[in-house]
């Protein structure tokens, strides 16, 4: 298998595996009340900012890598990836509750999957689409974290009945998992 067969595969696969490291948080959490307000601070972000996200993309995501147009406004001027930042607000969220070591077991697993297997594929995709002007907007653009605050292009076309369709699964899916997880402190 090469690499890029690899990455392809662990692209597929991400919805799992991003609920392998949820088992992961769930099973080691030791919560504590004086982290539910910050952990649920981070999840509330990351979720709003999957929203913001999602409206900006204007097309129904799924199980395939693919872009119908280069997208650079929204939260895509400050980073490349909102989506993936969304979720690791999440998963923080999730880890800060659940406990220190439990932080740092997800941020080195967010890491990994995303840093290194999933987001280097989909720029692969991304640059042979729109080649040079992506390769311009990865320059302005960092991958996770800002590196400029380009006002001129926070704001740009947004599509409410996109936000319901794709990621109505996933705020049930950050819903369900938050109570779940704050359920550990019963069990």
């Amino acid at each position: 298998m090469t690499h890029n067969s690899f990455r392809a595969k662990v692209f597929h696969l991400r919805g799992g595996l991003w609920t392998g490291l949820y088992l992961l948080i769930l099973l080691g959490a030791r919560p504590v009340w004086g982290r539910v307000l910050p952990s649920l601070l981070l999840v509330a972000i990351g979720q709003l900012l999957r929203f913001w996200a999602v409206g900006c993309i204007q097309k129904y995501r799924g199980e395939q890598v693919k872009a119908d147009q280069l997208v650079t406004w929204g939260p895509y001027a400050l980073v490349r990836n909102p989506l993936y930042v969304g979720n690791g607000l999440i998963g923080l969220g999730w880890a800060v509750l659940a406990g220190p070591w439990v932080v740092a077991l997800f941020l080195f697993s967010f890491a990994l999957i995303y840093g290194i297997w999933i987001v280097p594929y989909e720029e692969g995709f991304l640059r042979d689409k729109f080649g040079e002007r992506y390769d311009e907007y990865c320059q302005e653009t960092g991958r996770f974290f800002p590196v400029a605050w380009p006002e001129d292009r926070l704001r740009g076309p947004y599509n409410w009945a996109t936000v319901w369709k794709s990621e109505r699964h996933s705020l049930w899916v950050t819903i369900a998992g938050t109570v779940v997880l704050l359920s550990r402190f019963r069990w």
